[in-house]
């Protein structure tokens, strides 16, 4: 296995993250969401590395990822909640996965198909993305509950999401989902998975927590705030990200860097090439201003990031090939952080990771 260019997870760290959170959130029944490649940290060892710290659910997008913890033999209760309209459903209920309805006609959908299915139906509280717009949570839960008596269906839950706008927002989004359950319940519903929280609801607004959380970010040991870093939320980075240089080499003055000559060097230095580029989920938005830590010294990405690479000018420092340049990982070990990068690329710590290739090689700490 090749790990020229290396994500190296710690289940470890995930595992704790979960327990953390779990703890943080008043010991709420934890979902922690696996979508997108476990946010590019693995789908499957991410989940049994969060079941091992106490999680109880998976979260998923669509049929498929949940598909991929089935075939991997995780038995754990999954729920996926965004679809194509032309989803089969029944491979859903055939594989007990959970799946999350978003309107009207969809639960039709659901309703018509063989087998008894389980449902969270999602209603929109103020995010204005996916989920039920209040003034159909009647007809919606009206629906669902004759499905139910009937037989084709059981409502097992309830949920909706936050939109991290502010304590006022988060306190009438908060209001609305009350609302929504008691629609529900007034039509003979009895969902006993009621979540509205994710991980910036679990650690700061309470009453966001009802039945369950679900935890994203916080499991991978990153921070869903701007104005706390993951050591003061009891929280480990999972991931670091690095690369064997690949090419070192001196040259004069006045050489231009990589595309468009944005860099210019201003002295004779050492040039160390790292094949870490945007094809691997390095942010092209950090050209120029990307951490690279090298032999323990931080410097800044010259020039553009490239698709394949990234040029560290490193000035005099006893550079060599096969030496290792980290992107990202635990901050406290000394090295840049996916905040770090974030910030250099004017984006959020969750794309960071999200987004790393499948050219990345992927190696896990038991």
């Amino acid at each position: 296995m090749s790990t020229v260019r290396e994500a190296l997870v710690d289940l470890g760290a995930i595992a704790r993250n979960v327990a953390t959170m779990r703890a943080a959130a008043g010991d709420t029944p934890v979902m922690v969401v696996v979508k997108a490649n476990g946010y590019g940290h693995g789908a499957v060892p991410s989940a049994r590395a969060a079941l091992a710290g106490g999680a109880e659910w998976l979260g998923v997008v669509d049929i498929a990822e949940g598909l991929e913890l089935r075939a991997a033999g995780i038995r754990a209760p999954i729920l996926a909640w965004l679809h194509d309209p032309a989803a089969d459903y029944a491979v859903a209920v055939e594989n007990n996965i959970d799946v999350g309805i978003n309107y009207v006609a969809q639960l039709e959908q659901v309703a018509a198909i063989a087998g008894r299915a389980n449902v969270h139906i999602k209603v929109d509280t103020g995010l204005s993305r996916n989920g039920v717009p209040e003034h159909e949570w009647g007809l919606i839960f009206a629906a669902a509950a004759d499905h139910e008596r009937a037989g084709r269906l059981a409502v097992r839950g309830v949920f909706s999401h936050l939109a991290n706008a502010g304590e006022a927002e988060d306190a009438q989004q908060v209001a609305g989902f009350q609302r929504a359950l008691e629609a529900a319940t007034a039509v003979g519903l009895t969902p006993h998975v009621t979540h509205l929280a994710a991980t910036a609801g679990a650690i700061r607004v309470p009453a966001a927590r009802f039945g369950l959380v679900r935890i994203g970010i916080g499991a991978y040991g990153l921070s869903p705030f701007a104005d706390e870093q993951p050591r003061e939320l009891g929280l480990t980075p999972a991931m670091q990200l690095s690369a064997i240089i690949a090419s070192v080499k001196r040259i004069p003055a006045g050489s231009g860097v990589s595309y468009g000559y944005d860099y210019v060097t201003e002295r004779e230095t050492t040039l160390a090439l790292v094949p870490l580029g945007y094809a691997d989920g390095v942010p092209r938005h950090a050209s120029g201003t990307g951490p690279v830590s090298i032999n323990g010294v931080t410097y800044r990405v010259s020039g553009r990031v490239a698709m394949d690479q990234i040029v560290i000018d490193v000035g005099d420092a006893p550079v060599s090939i096969g030496d290792r340049a980290i992107l990202f990982g635990d901050p406290i070990s000394g090295v840049p952080s996916a905040a770090d990068w974030a910030q250099a690329a004017g984006t959020i710590n969750y794309e960071i990771v999200a987004c790393i290739g499948s050219r990345v090689t992927r190696r896990y700490l038991e």
